[in-house]
């Protein structure tokens, strides 16, 4: 994106549990993208995610440094957003007390924390803007929607709010309209399920894509009958540990066939394996009716169904959910997601004068 004939150069910087992806951007143009890996016995020496902060840094500079690209000309540096106070969909300038919010609580147990912290570093030390983009957390729904049957339990929602604002993006643009201007339901397909209903550049409603939500994923168990889930609670069989496993890393295909890998699990399918055809099924079963309860959220205005993540290069997965799901509105296919782009545009949007950044409060 140019203003004045300038172009804004981005490095966007995604962390995750065994990896950081970064990438540097010249307006819209990828000019570089590489994925540090970070091998488990070096992870090992680490006692707390966050304590692998000068190790990755460190990484992510030399990679640069590498590849013949210098820190001093990046105008903006922008990382995924890590656990934060629920907050609206935007560009957020990252201030004392997102980094605060950051190395302390909730998200200091994820990855994704590291991705403002390095981009406040390096913005700090070379005097250019830092940002996080649609992070996790973004929360713009309508107050009927965080009404549960329990007073003490409201509805909460952490969702792939990142990949789903942008392909919503993308898709608005290819028919000639703004992002509001489009009412959309969005499923992101991974190794967790988040489907929105986004109405006129809001989310309105989605399923909790990590606390046990929606239809069950690769690895996580999504919704389940609360008189199962409090007699397994007090079984004595489970600890509280494994119960919250379920919810979001050991349950979906992981506890039903033992792997998260989908294209395995297809694999166990067309060789014969009935449970595998029939959990399968389930799954994509799953998310046509979650796709269903968010089309009655935007009372029939929906205008497109996109699928997008990882999972969406399934074809089998992707034709189960449109035959259930096709009379709705056309179903739209962006497959995979790319976070690095998502994030630079943000920054972009800020820099050419486009969006006006938000300040992060709780």
């Amino acid at each position: 994106m140019e203003e004045n004939g300038r172009i804004y150069r981005i490095l966007s910087i995604n962390p995750g549990s065994t990896s950081t992806k970064i990438g540097v951007f010249d307006g819209c143009k990828d000019i570089f993208q590489c994925t540090v890996r970070h091998p488990a016995e070096e992870l090992e020496k680490f006692e707390r995610i966050l304590d692998q902060k000068e190790m990755r840094l460190e990484l992510i500079i030399s990679k640069l440094e590498q590849n013949g690209l210098s820190l001093e000309t990046i105008d903006a540096f922008v990382g995924r957003g890590g656990i934060l106070s629920p907050m609206k969909s935007g560009v957020y300038t990252i201030n004392d007390l997102m980094i605060h919010d950051l190395w302390n609580g909730k998200a200091s147990a994820h990855a994704s924390a590291l991705g403002g912290i390095f981009a406040s570093e390096l913005g700090k030390k070379y005097g250019k803007p830092s940002f996080i983009v649609d992070p996790v957390v973004v929360d713009e729904r309508n107050e009927v929607a965080k009404i549960s049957g329990i007073p003490d339990a409201p509805r909460t929602c952490v969702f792939h709010a990142l990949n789903q604002k942008s392909v919503a993006r993308h898709y608005a643009s290819s028919v000639g309209k703004r992002y509001e201007e489009c009412c959309l339901v969005v499923a992101h397909l991974g190794g967790g399920i988040s489907v929105g209903a986004h109405e006129y550049g809001r989310v309105v409603d989605v399923n909790d894509a990590i606390d046990g939500e929606g239809p069950f994923s690769p690895e996580r168990c999504g919704g389940i009958q609360a008189d199962k889930l409090i007699n397994m609670c007090f079984s004595g069989n489970y600890s509280q540990d494994q119960m919250l496993a379920y919810t979001s890393k050991a349950g979906g295909l992981l506890a039903h066939l033992g792997t998260t890998d989908c294209v395995k699990a297809e694999q166990l399918a067309a060789s014969g394996d009935e449970t595998a055809k029939i959990v399968l099924d389930a799954m994509a079963y799953n998310i046509g009716k979650e796709i269903g309860s968010m089309a009655a959220v935007l009372e029939g205005r929906a205008e497109a169904i996109i699928l997008t993540g990882g999972l969406a290069y399934s074809k089998a997965l992707t034709e189960r959910i449109s035959a259930m799901v096709g009379f709705i509105a056309p179903v739209k296919l962006y497959p995979g997601e790319d976070e690095l782009r998502a994030l630079a545009e943000g920054a972009l949007r800020v820099l050419s004068g486009e969006e006006t950044p938000k300040e992060y409060v709780r």
